[in-house]
């Protein structure tokens, strides 16, 4: 019930807009009603008993007690349509129709108002569940893109928070229309007929038994297919992401052979659901004739029998089977809002499921003003760990303010792992990270980022400009700016040579650009920010050598008077690095200057003869 509730609060987030929605659909089941229940009287008066002689009723009066409004007002149409037929009844017949298209039409048109406003809605409901989940996963730590697929939470995103479109629809009329139609159609019944009211009351409960079954069944399938749709969507990201590998080892085969299992499972499970979901309807249908087959047979026995002095009639009779149909239809439509709250129930889980994740690094109600490093970075017994196993134990190490660290290490030995702890991608589990006397803890993620700039050893350019690149999370970044720095990182030559210069998209992930190319802009980007610290994680691999040659000089320039971090596996990019740290396994067995650890014949020392013998 938490989830129903759950969706119901989202659906009526509009407050306004959904009271309109519930006020139009409430007219209409009026009017809807209304324009069966005016013929009851007529077919009273033109089809009447031959037996019975037509007695004149006196003209109704509403008294003080206002419980019998609905009954003043059915008989004062009644003694109107009377005096109708007696003094003209083709003019009454006339009335009559023009009253029963009036009421069709405003049927119609509170109908129409009701999903005009609903429109609204349901799409406004998917809009901000959707920003939610995005700003969300903007907030989840750098663990959860580690550790889960990318894909699944597309689908979240897309799919299931796509269900609520229908579930925010199919609520309203859950809670608010199709049970008002239900009890002005009951009460108008028992009004007809108290006794076939309650034989078709015996009837129904069966119905629904059934529907909610189906249900229950319905919501175990969808869940299976939402999480499938993440696989599937998954799969395709992955693929598409690799598509130079998958060609290069002819590998097509393969990863067409894996994607077709993908998608049957996913065809199978989609389309059983649909099955379910579909069920209900036609079933409802079946169930609602043979509820209406009884009732036909018990009311005319009722007829048959009674001789005349049955308090049903003829006209009654029809008027009666009319309306119970029409109650019908609300109660298939609870059907079919269930199916639809069912799966959206499984969406919304998936949905709270990201929504509850722990944020990991949560900012300090209190944070310290932090406008760029006085004295240095320092890490002081640091250990951290992923899962089980320490990447870092005991780590500790000084950056002075204005000089260069460099990182060198095999894979896995924590190099990027030490950018992450400075950039505030992760806590620590033991010790501290501190700029200057602060905590990083301590200080707020806008401020901390605004000092920092980063090369990645992959450039991750987005699908824009290159002017959006450069000035990527800048706001009114001006053109000078962006060109200067676009000068020191040597881009700007080939980018004036580009099909629109600085407005030239350069496609998903930046493919329209060689490495190269994609390496200097995102050195650019770095440049444009200006910070104090800097990070850079084998920022000149993809260079060729006359562009790296370049490239090292504006490095080296924008590196002066600022704190930076290098992780280099290319020892020769390191040689003028103020100290040089040494990892293995996250712990550091040498330190110094290029020179001295050379002279102390170590491990580094090792790796630089390797390098230079290959």
């Amino acid at each position: 019930m938490k989830g129903f509730w759950k969706i119901y609060s989202i659906s009526v987030s509009y407050k306004w807009t959904a009271f309109l929605v519930v006020f139009y659909n409430l007219l209409f089941v009026i009017f809807n009603l209304l324009s069966l229940v005016l013929f009851i009287p007529f077919l009273q008066l033109i089809f009447p008993d031959k037996d019975a002689k037509m007695e004149m009723m006196a003209r109704p009066v509403l008294k003080n007690n206002w419980s019998n409004f609905f009954g003043w007002c059915s008989d004062m149409y009644q003694y109107e349509m009377q005096q109708m037929v007696k003094n003209d009844p083709k003019f009454a017949l006339f009335f009559v129709c023009i009253s029963v298209l009036v009421a069709f039409f405003l049927k119609g048109l509170f109908r129409y108002l009701a999903i005009y406003n609903h429109s609204f809605i349901k799409v406004a409901v998917v809009k901000d569940l959707r920003r939610k989940l995005f700003e969300k996963s903007l907030r989840l730590p750098m663990s959860f893109y580690t550790e889960e697929r990318k894909g699944d939470l597309m689908a979240r995103i897309n799919n299931d928070i796509g269900e609520f479109e229908f579930a925010s629809q199919a609520m309203l009329e859950l809670v608010f229309r199709e049970p008002i139609a239900i009890i002005l159609s009951l009460v108008t019944l028992i009004y007809i007929s108290p006794q076939l009211t309650l034989f078709s009351l015996i009837l129904l409960p069966v119905s629904a038994f059934i529907i909610s079954r189906i249900g229950k069944s319905l919501k175990r399938t969808a869940k299976q297919g939402q999480e499938q749709m993440g696989v599937l969507l998954s799969t395709l990201e992955e693929n598409f992401g690799g598509m130079r590998v998958i060609k290069a080892f002819d590998a097509s085969a393969y990863i067409k052979k894996t994607f077709e299992g993908i998608n049957e499972r996913h065809r199978y499970l989609l389309t059983k659901t649909y099955r379910k979901k579909d069920l209900s309807s036609p079933l409802n249908e079946v169930l609602g004739s043979m509820v209406m087959i009884g009732l036909v047979w018990f009311g005319g026995s009722m007829i048959l029998d009674g001789n005349g002095k049955s308090e049903l009639d003829g006209p009654q009779f029809v008027t009666f089977i009319i309306l119970f149909s029409q109650l019908l239809r609300p109660i298939q439509g609870i059907a079919t809002s269930a199916s639809t709250i069912q799966k959206a129930q499984v969406s919304y889980a998936r949905y709270e499921e990201v929504m509850q994740m722990d944020e990991e690094i949560h900012e300090t109600p209190d944070p310290v003003p932090f406008d760029g490093i006085h004295k240095g970075i320092s890490f002081q017994n640091v250990g951290f760990k992923y899962s089980d196993d320490w990447v870092l134990e005991n780590l500790s190490f000084e950056i002075p303010k204005g000089k260069m660290l460099a990182l060198v290490g095999e894979s896995g030995s924590g190099k990027s792992t030490i950018a992450d702890l400075i950039l505030k991608f992760y806590k620590v589990n033991e010790g501290a990270v501190m700029f200057d006397d602060i905590d990083i803890r301590n200080i707020s993620d806008s401020d901390l980022r605004r000092q920092v700039s980063v090369v990645n050893q992959e450039s991750i350019l987005f699908n824009d400009s290159v002017r959006n690149n450069i000035a990527f999370g800048l706001e009114d970044c001006s053109e000078e700016k962006i060109i200067e720095a676009a000068k020191v990182a040597h881009a700007h030559d080939f980018i004036m040579n580009l099909e629109n210069g600085y407005d030239t998209r350069i496609g998903e992930r930046g493919n329209k650009l060689s490495g190269g190319q994609k390496q200097r802009i995102s050195i650019a980007r770095a440049i444009l920010r200006d910070p104090s610290i800097l990070i850079l994680d084998e920022a000149t691999s993809a260079l060729d050598s006359e562009s790296e040659k370049n490239v090292h000089e504006a490095l080296e320039s924008l590196m002066k008077n600022r704190t930076s971090l290098v992780i280099a596996h290319r020892l020769s990019t390191i040689k003028n690095a103020d100290m040089i740290l040494v990892l293995q396994k996250g712990k550091v067995v040498e330190m110094g200057k290029h020179e001295e650890l050379l002279a102390h014949q170590g491990y580094y020392a090792s790796m630089y003869s390797m390098l230079l013998s290959n």
